[in-house]
This record gives structure tokens, sequence and C-alpha cells, in this order.
């Protein structure tokens, strides 16, 4: 008997399930089939063998407009962030969030991963500053999408930023680290073929005259010089280091290249690729890099009297054109070029123009002071031509060095 009332009680289960399972996939087809019904409906509208009445204006009105509040639908212009939050959830991320990070002792009521994904949020929503949250708190809409019914205010949020403490900034950091290699991992092979890694900083300016850290940058910007190492293939950022506004580019950078370099590793990626411009030399650690098998990199060079020196003495059938390839492929024909009246007015004045007519590039083998061995040196050389009025004066050349291995 009880076998019986177990079976005919499973059996219930498997059905009720069966029907739940059922009902989602037909709601997904009935959204499916309204979102398809839409865009054929736009696209009628949009058909150019079907064009309406012209003889008056296409902007005609609507007539008679009312608006009414909805007691029991609200909308909002921000869809994707509760897939945004559901994605989050998916991974992980808020679950690690909450275990690891702890810069609130108590919640009242918000946790870490709260005020974490508010900010995140913020920009998303077209969030210029910190005071713009207060537009979404007060979004019922926005709040439902959530399924919250309250998000942090400005004064809060930036209470919170106040309580990091460095370490605590690299916590969060590490947690992200930890999120993105489950995630690599289940990326097929080819993905995991070449992690690309660029250093670059950026300036971030700031009005107010209180922040700590702040200082002038070199553009005359008050604010802070955040260094950020980028993965090229996804476009994800790495890290971010913070610094005063008048704190050189390449400071702190071989320490954050190391660790996403070791990031990389970790989600199963074969190489890792590290790229800079002239400010991310990092000479003294070349060595240090190069002796993975693993790491290669390209950096940019100074345009040091000596580098020069040898790129002239670079005997000139050594020299290959250099054949850039086109920022776009026309799909139908060229279309005809307007008159250029910047340039006609520029040969009207007579004012100066550097034109650039061709590209070479060679290579030769260099030893920075600070390396123990030479690396190949790509000297890129640009053959510019100098005008005045329409008229040619004389030919420039310029070098631009870039160390790779």
């Amino acid at each position: 008997m009880k076998n019986r009332l177990h079976q005919k009680s499973a059996a219930r289960k498997r059905q009720r399930c069966l029907e739940r399972n059922t009902a989602a996939r037909n709601r997904h087809r009935r959204l499916r089939n309204k979102l398809e019904a839409r865009k054929r409906s736009v696209l009628r509208r949009l058909d150019k063998t079907k064009l309406p009445d012209f003889s008056r204006p296409i902007f005609r009105g609507c007539g008679n407009v009312h608006f009414e509040l909805n007691n029991r639908v609200n909308g909002t212009a921000f869809g994707g962030i509760p897939l945004l939050h559901k994605l989050a959830q998916d991974i992980g991320l808020i679950d690690a969030i909450d275990r690891r990070l702890h810069v609130l002792k108590i919640h009242l009521p918000y946790y870490d991963s709260d005020h974490v994904l508010n900010f995140a949020i913020n920009p998303l929503c077209n969030g210029t500053c910190i005071e713009d949250m207060e537009l979404r708190r007060n979004d019922p809409a926005f709040l439902d999408a959530l399924g919250a019914q309250r998000t942090p205010d400005p004064t809060t949020a930036g209470d919170y930023c106040r309580r990091f403490s460095a370490e605590q900034v690299n916590r969060l950091q590490d947690i992200f680290d930890d999120t993105r290699v489950k995630l690599w991992q289940q990326q097929p092979e080819d993905f995991r073929q070449q992690a690309r890694l660029d250093a670059d900083g950026s300036l971030v300016g700031t009005y107010g005259e209180c922040k700590k850290g702040m200082d002038i940058g070199h553009e005359g910007t008050w604010g802070y010089h955040a260094l950020i190492i980028s993965l090229a293939n996804t476009r994800e950022v790495m890290r971010i280091v913070n610094r005063s506004g008048n704190r050189p580019s390449h400071e702190g950078a071989a320490d954050a290249l190391d660790r996403a370099i070791a990031t990389c590793f970790r989600g199963g990626f074969h190489s890792v690729l590290l790229r800079g411009d002239t400010d991310f030399s990092q000479t003294e650690h070349l060595d240090r890099w190069n002796a993975d098998p693993r790491i290669r990199f390209v950096f940019g060079y100074d345009c040091l009297p000596n580098l020069r020196t040898l790129a002239e003495l670079l005997s000139a059938d050594s020299w290959t054109k250099l054949d850039r390839p086109p920022r776009y492929t026309v799909e139908t024909e060229p279309r005809q070029k307007p008159d250029q009246v910047k340039q006609k007015i520029v040969v009207e004045r007579g004012y100066d123009v550097l034109r650039l007519k061709h590209e070479d590039v060679n290579e030769f083998n260099y030893q920075p002071t600070a390396c123990k061995k030479a690396y190949r040196m790509i000297v890129v050389r640009k053959n510019i031509s100098k005008e005045a009025g329409g008229v040619w004066l004389l030919d420039l050349f310029r070098y631009f060095f870039y160390y790779v291995a």
C-alpha cells in the first residue's frame, strides 16, 4: 500500500513539473511570437514600395491624445537590468561578494552585493555621477525589475565607498577574477589560445575640492590618473589601480600586469601577449617576463637619439613598405566623395600641412639598459610631406619604435 501511495505521489509531482515546464515553454513561445509580429509590423511601415500619402507632411499628429496612469503595469527604459542581475546570480558573483568582501559588519538593510551592483547599474542607466542613483530609487518600475523595495541613496553609497581600504579593493577585484576564471573555462578551446592584455592610463577629472588623493594632471585637470589593464579579447577590465592625477602612467603597471597574467593562466589561456605604448616600456621587467615561454610582449619605446641614429644607419634597401589594411570594406560601390571644403580653405590661406605619404618598416636588435639581453626593435619610419598653400616644401621622417619578444 505504501509503495502504491509513494508511486502515485511521485507521478503527481512529475505531472505538475511537466505542466509547469509546458506552461513556461508556451509563455516563451507567445513572447517570441509577439516580438516577431512587432518586427513585421515595423518592417511593413518602413517598406519603401508602399509610401504613404505625401501630399502633406508625414508628421501629422495623432489627434486627441490622452495620458493615463496604469495602476497595474509599470514601464522602464532599462529592461536589461533584470537580465544583468540574473546573470550575476547565475555565475555566483553575488554570493561570492557577500561571502568574501565583508566591508559592512551589519546589514541595515543592504548587503555588500547590493552596494556593488548599485554602482555597476548606475552608469548602465545613463548615470554620470553618484547623485543619479536618486533617480533610479524613485522609479517604481526599476525597483520592481530588481525585486527590491528600495536601493541605497547617494549618501549611503558614498559612505560605503569611504569604508573601502586598498586591501578590500584588491579583494573585490580578486572576486571578479575568480568568477571570470570559471566562465573562461567554459569557453571553447580556440577562445583560450592567447590572452591580449592592454595597459593604459586614464585621466578622470573631478569637480570636488575635498577629494582625498586628487591632484593636477599634465593636462591641467584636477582628479585621478587611473591605471587600467584590459583583456582585448573580450574588452573586459582586468585590473584598475587608482592613483593621484600627477602620477606617471606606468606606475604600478608591472604588479597589475602580473596579477592579470596569473588570472589568465588560471583561466586556461595558453599564452599571454602584453601590449602598451611608450609610457609602459617596463624594461626592468622584460627579462623576467621573457623567461616564461608563455609570455610575449609588444611595447612602444621613446625615440631616443641613439635609436634614431641606429635607424638612420640602416641600409636603404633593408626597409620594407608597410601596407596597412583598410579600415572597412565597401560592400556595394564606392561613392563619389564631395568637395573637400576644409582642404580648399587650407590652401587659400597658406596654412602649413603635414601629409603622410607612406610608411616603411625595419628591425634591429637592441638591449635596453635595464635588460641583460637584446630584443627585437621594430622601427616604423613615416615619410611626411610638409606643404604650405598646396605647395610642397620638404619631406620629414619620423620614427616610432616597438620592441617585441
